[in-house]
């Protein structure tokens, strides 16, 4: 079900670990950003933009990462937006043919692996590099890019509404995650992309993340300080004090800790 978050902004969220599809309303349509995890989540919310009489007219995806590069032949087929490192890294998966094999045995003990359509996975369209806002009738949304989290990393800044669509940054339940291969520039490349945020947070009234809750008025700052403490410790092989990993966790969210534990281990944490 779509909820408004703000003037012409819709967030629907996903059963799986509080995926945020992005609805926003523009003067010819709906651009999706990230639009959703399971079939029938994404044939629901291309039901609830049918039914208030809305045509998806573009999609975005903040990222390369499996669970923002879905789709579903009822949204239509628009252009699926991203950055151009984003596209690039996306190629260089789907070069491999067992990618979307990969992607169900990764899913194998999450009970959803069967319900995750993979017929329309990937096919997005790079913008051309240093592009600074969306392609389409607006409203206008900026792209603010960097190398955090993922390559070609793009939050999302919908001046009008004053919402930060933050992809994979910036939740209430998830730390800052770095990949299997990540070096300690990692951590760099990460403060900086906080930096970027919180220099465009200015007027934002609303944050939602790729997952967990959406965030109200002076959420984004907070979360940005959240987000910069947990790094920062990790820089200085020092144990965060984090409410994501500790006993104050969301309930269904303990594994978080995990994350943390083999992070720790990664960047040399005493």
């Amino acid at each position: 079900m779509l909820t408004q978050v703000a003037d012409g902004v819709l967030v629907h969220e996903s059963e799986f670990v509080q995926s945020n599809a992005i609805a926003v309303h523009g003067r010819e349509g709906v651009l999706l950003i990230d639009p959703g995890i399971q079939d029938h989540e994404l044939a629901c919310l291309a039901n609830d933009l049918a039914t208030r009489g809305q045509t998806v007219v573009a999609g975005f995806a903040t990222h390369p990462h499996w669970d923002h590069l879905l789709w579903h032949s009822e949204l239509g087929a628009p252009p699926r937006y991203c950055t151009a490192r984003c596209a690039e890294a996306v190629a260089e998966e789907l070069a491999n043919p067992d990618a979307k094999a990969e992607i169900i045995e990764h899913l194998a003990e999450t009970g959803i692996a069967e319900h995750v359509p993979l017929d329309l996975y990937g096919l997005v369209t790079a913008l051309p590099a240093g592009t600074t806002h969306v392609p389409w009738a607006g409203p206008r949304v900026r792209i603010v890019e960097h190398r955090a989290h993922a390559p070609g990393h793009a939050a999302l800044l919908i001046d009008d509404s004053g919402v930060l669509v933050a992809g994979d940054m910036l939740s209430d339940v998830l730390i800052p995650m770095f990949g299997l291969d990540a070096t300690p520039d990692a951590l760099d490349d990460y403060l900086a992309a906080l930096e970027l945020l919180e220099n465009v947070v200015g007027d934002v009234a609303v944050v939602v993340p790729g997952h967990g809750s959406v965030g109200g008025a002076g959420q984004a700052r907070a979360r940005i300080e959240l987000d910069r403490a947990y790094v920062l410790a990790l820089q200085q092989h020092k144990t965060p004090d984090d409410p994501r990993i500790g006993p104050a966790a969301k309930p269904g969210w303990e594994w978080v800790a995990d994350v943390h534990g083999a992070q720790a281990q990664r960047f040399r944490v005493a």
